[in-house]
């Protein structure tokens, strides 16, 4: 679960548009020539975008002409011959670039829920040039003398504590981008850059090709044994809707292993499904992306060389909470040896009831989510499919991911139908304050769609400033499975914990309360942008809220007592597998951004084996949750050296929820607490300041450990 954050500024936004321009006109259509939506703000309620009057064509002239407009915007800043003020250059700054940012927000949002050839293709043409745009900006020197004059008088300015923190934002935000690099360096990091943004786009539209090719088509429906009525007829629809009317076909989620695994019963279809999802970037063909990560990885090397720095992950860390390599590396040093202990165990477990029910092989990973679920029915009695029918996605997102909302911070929701959508699935809802004022508006999109990036995400379509006179319009995306038509959208547990999980980042981005957009939630450091969205995973099994949500969808009766028992005994079961797969991810992030310029390009496969075998992760039983060949996170948005962040904000989140058990729980004035000194602060204070100003110690690791089951 990742949340793509692109603040107005970013070039690893993923951005497309369309080839076909038509001729544009901010003044109407009464001159016959035709408006492009985007040029001027959306007169929907607090700006939402009109998507009715939204073409794939308009995409791309807005994008260019808010790049022109940006470019003149900081042109005239940097030119201006009075002195340099904070209003003059900061706050005009922050002004520049609202019709890109406005088209980029919703560009981001359509290009990777809803894609098409088209958007792709521009998406690939596009991303150099807003490299180009981003690099004009933060390598512009005039520009960045007078961001360096106000930041080396900030203490004689009378700023306000955001004004300050903004100017020592800018300040670290030009230096880190290169603008401290002779103007030869600074032409060279310019074509790194737009060679990695175009790489990076072109990577996502292969993944998102590779997913589709890599499908499963089985022909015979008894390969499908073990799996429900619904999941089978699910199949046979994506079969259907791919013109191969009588088989059935088995979507790839962008994760290494895949959630039907857990219930096929016949071991010859799981190793096939298993090898389509390990293997669909690797076949040597059009979707191939080795050679594309290979030489990503090379620029990064030679970017952070260029500024300075031994390694990528030395660059990049520079601004994050954890700021070093060094402090990564401690950090997980401290996990593997109990994830993979944990999971050496789990494993030996589920060998003996292979052998007990004489098997006849040895374990592999393609069988571990199957023989781990009747490990789990044995050890606790507990069958996923009774868990299902009490997790409804209509209850789960109303009474139970909106409701804890409600419990904690006052807030309350209401569907509206008025509003125009990207895709028919789509929902939207009104948000309201505790004060009964609008807050905010949140869509959500969660079937999947072979157009749709794998994974789930939150992003703004409109961001929160004060400056700007903007309330928040956000998303969620997810990926689950679409019912057959008629039938109700059963969830697993982990799905409904992806709901809470993305609609913390929610709350991250509706409880902003900042001047300025740039330091405005949730724009904060990738390790701890992921706090506030892990946290509210807590939420899901707190008595009071599940009981709301967790009731049977036929019948309306709760979820029997015994059976929540189960699920709360069962809470920490085959966690060592699911620490160890994530830590894989970690391991190849680090190892490939840690490389230094010096290093040749690197032979895909056989770096990512030398990666966990060096961290101590190559158990051949539980592979990295993603390869490098199909790892969107680091290669396309924007988690390069920034995968350990779940792991990170795992430890903040699992401690912060602490001080709620030791502090009565939840309650209406603990969830102010919280929103008053970590989901409203933005990018406003230092992290670790405003952290254990909440916690009242600095991060420890103990609840995360304790949470996973990994120690008494």
């Amino acid at each position: 679960m990742n949340l793509k954050k692109f603040s107005y500024l970013s070039v690893l936004a993923l951005l497309a548009a369309t080839t076909s321009c038509k001729r544009l006109s901010t003044a109407g259509a009464d001159n016959g020539e035709e408006t492009n939506p985007f040029f001027e703000a959306s007169k929907l309620p607090l700006q939402a975008p009109d998507f009715a009057k939204i073409k794939d064509s308009d995409y791309q002239p807005a994008l260019e002409e808010g790049m022109k407009q940006q470019q003149a915007e900081i042109n005239k800043i940097a030119e201006n011959t009075e002195a340099p003020t904070f209003e003059n250059t900061l706050v005009a700054l922050e002004k520049s670039g609202q019709l890109l940012t406005r088209v980029n927000n919703v560009f981001s949002l359509v290009s990777s829920a809803n894609t098409n050839p088209t958007l792709q293709k521009v998406q690939e043409e596009e991303a150099p040039k807003l490299a180009a745009n981003t690099d004009a900006i933060f390598l512009n020197t005039k520009l960045f003398k007078r961001v360096q004059t106000i930041y080396q008088k900030r203490n004689e300015l009378k700023l306000d504590a955001e004004s300050k923190r903004l100017v020592e934002y800018y300040e670290q935000k030009f230096e880190l981008a290169g603008a401290n690099l002779s103007e030869s360096d600074k032409e060279t990091l310019k074509k790194y850059n737009q060679e990695e943004a175009g790489l990076s786009a072109k990577f996502v539209n292969m993944v998102l090709a590779a997913n589709k090719a890599g499908a499963l088509l089985i022909s015979d429906k008894a390969e499908l044994a073990g799996l429900s009525d619904a999941e089978i007829q699910a199949a046979a629809d994506n079969a259907k809707n791919t013109k191969q009317d009588g088989k059935w076909l088995i979507s790839l989620q962008n994760t290494t292993q895949q959630p039907l695994l857990q219930s096929l019963s016949k071991r010859a279809t799981r190793q096939k499904l298993f090898e389509a999802s390990y293997n669909r970037a690797e076949k040597g063909d059009a979707n191939d992306t080795r050679a594309t990560i290979a030489r990503i990885a090379e620029l990064h090397a030679l970017e952070a060389k260029l500024m300075g720095f031994r390694n990528y992950a030395d660059w990049k860390l520079h601004d994050q909470m954890a700021q070093t390599p060094e402090a990564v590396e401690k950090f997980l040093a401290q996990l593997i040896p109990a994830a993979t202990s944990k999971a050496k165990a789990e494993a030996a477990d589920i060998q003996a009831l292979i052998d007990q029910q004489k098997g006849g092989f040895k374990l592999e990973p393609w069988d571990w989510n199957y023989y781990a679920e009747q490990v789990r029915k044995a050890k606790y009695n507990l069958d996923e499919n009774e868990i299902k029918p009490y997790f409804e996605l209509d209850k789960v997102l109303k009474d139970g991911v909106f409701y804890a909302a409600n419990q904690l911070y006052g807030l309350t929701f209401k569907e509206r139908k008025d509003l125009p959508v990207y895709q028919e699935d789509v929902r939207v809802f009104d948000v309201f304050d505790k004060d009964s004022t609008q807050l905010g508006i949140f869509y959500c999109d969660y079937f999947k769609r072979d157009n749709k990036n794998g994974g789930a995400w939150m992003n703004n379509i409109v961001g929160q400033s004060k400056l700007l006179n903007q309330k928040p319009v956000i998303y969620n995306v997810c990926n689950f499975t679409k019912p057959a038509p008629g039938k109700p959208a059963l969830i697993s547990a982990d799905d409904a914990k992806t709901m809470f999980h993305e609609f913390g980042h929610g709350l991250h981005g509706l409880f902003a309360n900042q001047q300025y957009p740039t330091l405005a939630s949730p724009n904060t450091a990738r390790d701890y942008v992921e706090f506030p969205s892990q946290f509210n995973e807590h939420w899901m099994m707190d008595p009071k809220i599940f009981a709301h949500f967790a009731v049977h969808y036929q019948t309306g009766a709760p979820m029997p007592q015994a059976l929540v028992d189960k699920i709360k005994k069962a809470g920490t079961f085959n966690q060592g597998y699911a620490l160890t797969e994530a830590l894989g991810g970690d391991a190849i992030d680090m190892a490939w951004n840690t490389l230094g310029a010096d290093n040749a390009k690197q032979d895909v496969d056989k770096f990512e084996a030398a990666a966990l075998a060096k961290a101590g992760l190559n158990l051949s039983q539980v592979p990295p949750r993603y390869r490098s060949s199909y790892f969107l996170h680091i290669w396309a948005n924007g988690y390069a050296a920034g995968y350990y962040a779940y792991a990170w904000t795992e430890m903040l989140d699992d401690d912060a929820y602490s001080w709620f058990e030791e502090n009565g729980g939840l309650t209406r004035a603990n969830g102010q607490r919280f929103r008053d000194m970590i989901l409203s602060k933005g990018n406003t204070e230092n992290y670790g300041d405003m952290f254990k100003a909440f916690r009242g110690h600095e991060p420890d690791i103990k609840s995360m450990l304790k949470s996973r089951g990994l120690v008494k």
